[in-house]
């Protein structure tokens, strides 16, 4: 079994937690931007350590600053719209759909990275497009009562450019960079554009919980820095495809813990629309 397979497998397992662990600041009314900025400071200050200690080297400081800043600002984006998305819509739809941002980062792969797509992984790409047929029929069954469907679904359609964005900027940065250095500056301008938009609307939030969205942030960021590290590891020597598309899969211990801690609705259609999600990500794989 090849390297990079453990590390994805590993990076799917703690990415999977770590996503879940949106859908508890979003139930406890925490505020998205405070946690997305303690969460990003976080992994700032792990991989800024990391860096220190291994001395590792910089071969085009230009280089690391343009990657930083466009996975930084798609990330950052990701994340809080995420958070936000699952205010309305259950994480049985946002987790899914969010995933279909893997047909992007395939497409992309193929035209910039060479990666040749066979007859059965561009099946699976018209069938991620199926799945948003098939679970928007099931949101009108259950949504959040601060807001409508098409809002959550708007929230939605930017986690999936800003989740393809991300995932190519960091497989160029693994190939050409430092890897603690590049996590390191990214979540670093990840961090200051959350608490800018903290200092903005942050205030909308429940003062008494704060508390909970920093404690909730820090664990994000323990296991993003381990998760992220895994998947920077991982796109060194494999393909960025193959990659994404097995950490992707991370929605699905999401939705579990969900369904379990959170007693969600796993209604027939959802289920189908896991299922077909789930068959995408192997056909693309």
């Amino acid at each position: 079994m090849v390297s990079w397979y453990l590390y994805s497998i590993a990076a799917l397992l703690l990415l999977g937690i770590q996503r879940f662990l949106y859908k508890v600041a979003a139930e406890r009314g925490c505020s998205s931007s405070l946690t997305t900025a303690v969460f990003m400071g976080t992994v700032t200050l792990l991989s800024g350590v990391a860096f220190l200690v291994t001395s590792s080297s910089i071969p085009n400081f230009s280089v690391l600053i343009v990657l930083s800043l466009v996975n930084s600002i798609s990330f950052a984006g990701n994340t809080l719209a995420h958070i936000e998305a699952l205010r309305y819509l259950p994480a049985g739809i946002t987790f899914p759909l969010t995933r279909l941002s893997l047909g992007l980062v395939v497409v992309v792969s193929v035209c910039t990275f060479g990666e040749v797509l066979s007859p059965w992984q561009w099946l699976g790409v018209l069938l991620g497009f199926a799945v948003i047929a098939v679970l928007a029929r099931d949101a009108g069954s259950e949504v959040r009562p601060v807001g409508d469907r098409r809002s959550g679904f708007f929230l939605v359609a930017i986690c999936v450019v800003c989740g393809a964005v991300a995932a190519i900027s960091s497989k160029i940065a693994a190939v050409s960079t430092s890897t603690s250095a590049f996590m390191a500056m990214s979540y670093l301008f990840g961090t200051g554009f959350s608490l800018a938009i903290e200092k903005h609307w942050g205030g909308r939030k429940k003062p008494d919980q704060r508390g909970v969205a920093i404690a909730i942030g820090v664990v994000m960021g323990i296991l993003n820095y381990v998760g992220f590290t895994a998947f920077m590891f991982a796109l060194q020597d494999g393909p960025l495809s193959a990659i994404a598309l097995i950490t992707g899969m991370h929605f699905v211990i999401a939705i579990v813990l969900s369904v379990l801690l959170y007693k969600e609705r796993l209604t027939l259609t959802r289920s189908l629309g896991i299922v077909l999600t789930l068959l995408s990500v192997v056909l693309l794989r």
